[in-house]
């Protein structure tokens, strides 16, 4: 794998199956060919260019696929964001980036058919593209994902799942969360298709995505455990659906009570972005959970190994605790340009790449590791990475807030949710804070629930004492 990238194995796949399957939408099927097709009359408009990083700002569907695939093929690598970003969000990333080029909607409407056979400048060890996650500095950072990792792990995915041919990936997640990458091209990679529900059946009823589902045969739904814990409500599910992936966040014995007893596989996958989609998978709908609820993240994929370390990064002795530390393929290169978070990043004395996850855990005795919980302050809201801290730090921008602080606390099925306590000034109100926010991050990273305070209750060290703040309680769900 370490000499394919990602557009050459899209490649052979549509060479040997050219007209199977590759993207399924509602009103309309596009083949492996047609998609290959595609790519080089988004390519033609912008080969010559040879950006290095090009923006892709468009709504799901075909044409945001052979985007991807078109600046894969170019050589360069894309930076994804959802037209529904802040657009001070979307500046900030495609400006720290150094991109000139941004593809949306528009660039890609009436496009020309052309004869002109794109040669294919793509490198295993070039960048396919740069995810922003949440960072401790008060800005996104981006974790730069090489070719050969996405390579690598769509063969660990078929190697794990058997997924091929015949096979139909729903894609639910947005552009700019690692599961999209695992929807796209675990499947494309693979010779599946990806099936993409329209913005209406997306953003609508769960009843509705599961007629979506069973109207298209759809056989794997990958998703965060709050879609399990709702999939989990209903009565059936579709016969079609044959794996659930589980990631993102601790999935707990309680979310799959009935969905147990279906015939389908479920499964638990570990794994953070700057480590390409997933480090670790767990099978679950055969086994009971652990005594605290949750199931084990499992053993390490297909070309990439996982070891508990220490402090001094020496491995723990088995059942012991300590930092879940990630080696081999999937370790990206790290981030764009130079944040703190640097230090996660690790080459051993033998040239090998180390990813310090801050995630600590334990191995069991059959092998497989137990996630327990962060070693800092970073938590998972609706399945993506939030620092509280960058919340915080924008919080405190806002001109109405004297000050603020944000926490995050679990509900009563263990999902986080974030409370920001404030101090406010003369004629602030709450939307006037909200619509602050909502200008710079996304809506996942915006808390719940806002606490109006007069003071901060403050320690003898003058720490925020934590014991003080009152805590406002939420009902598990989603």
């Amino acid at each position: 794998m370490k000499n394919k990238t990602i557009y050459s194995r899209f490649k052979e796949i549509a060479d040997k199956n050219p007209g199977a399957h590759a993207i399924i939408e509602d009103d309309r099927i596009v083949s492996y060919s047609q998609l290959d097709r595609m790519i080089d009359c988004i390519l033609a408009k912008f080969y010559d260019r040879a950006p290095d990083y090009v923006g892709i700002v468009m709504h799901h569907g075909a044409e945001q696929v052979a985007a991807m695939l078109a600046v894969l093929k170019s050589g360069a690598g894309y930076i994804p964001a959802e037209p529904s970003l802040p657009q001070e969000r979307i500046d900030y990333m495609m400006q720290t980036a150094g991109v000139e080029l941004i593809i949306n909607d528009n660039f890609c409407r009436h496009l020309k058919a052309t004869d002109r056979v794109m040669p294919d400048r793509s490198r295993p060890d070039g960048v396919a593209y740069v995810l922003y996650t949440s960072g401790t500095s008060g800005k996104p950072k981006g974790v730069v994902v090489e070719n050969h990792s996405v390579v690598n792990y769509a063969e660990a995915f078929e190697d794990e799942f058997r997924s091929g041919p015949g096979d139909i990936m729903l894609q639910y997640s947005v552009c700019s969360f690692d599961i999209f990458v695992e929807e796209v091209f675990a499947t494309l990679l693979n010779g599946a298709a990806v099936c993409i529900p329209s913005y209406a059946v997306h953003n609508g009823s769960l009843t509705g995505l599961m007629r979506f589902v069973e109207r298209h045969g759809v056989t794997i739904i990958d998703g965060f455990p709050y879609l399990l814990a709702e999939m989990n409500k209903l009565p059936e599910i579709p016969a079609c659906v044959k794996l659930i992936i589980s990631g993102g966040d601790v999935i707990r014995g309680s979310y799959i009570t009935n969905l147990r007893d279906k015939d389908v596989k479920i499964y638990n996958t570990y794994g953070p972005s700057e480590t390409t989609v997933c480090s670790n998978y767990y099978r679950v709908d055969n086994v009971e959970p652990l005594a605290d609820g949750t199931f084990p993240v499992g053993k390490a994929v297909k070309g990439v190994e996982v070891k508990i370390l220490d402090k001094d990064l020496r491995e723990v002795p088995k059942g012991a605790t300590g930092e879940i530390c990630i080696f081999g393929e999937g370790v990206s290169r790290g981030y764009l340009g130079n944040p703190s978070e640097r230090k996660n990043f690790v080459t051993l004395p033998d040239g090998r790449r180390m990813y310090r996850s801050g995630d600590l855990g334990y191995e069991l005795p059959d092998g497989n590791i137990a996630f327990l919980h962060r070693r800092d302050d970073q938590v998972m809201i609706l399945g993506k990475r939030v620092e509280p801290e960058e919340v915080e730090n924008v919080l405190n921008t806002c001109p109405c807030v004297e000050r603020g602080i944000v926490r995050a606390f679990l509900d009563d099925n263990g999902l986080h949710y974030l409370v920001a306590y404030v101090i406010i000034k003369e004629s602030c109100r709450l939307c006037d804070i909200k619509s602050w926010l909502s200008a710079q991050l996304s809506d996942f990273m915006i808390p719940e629930f806002f606490v109006k305070m007069k003071a901060i209750p403050i320690t003898k060290r003058g720490k925020v004492n934590m014991d003080a703040l009152p805590v406002v309680m939420k009902e598990g769900g989603v």
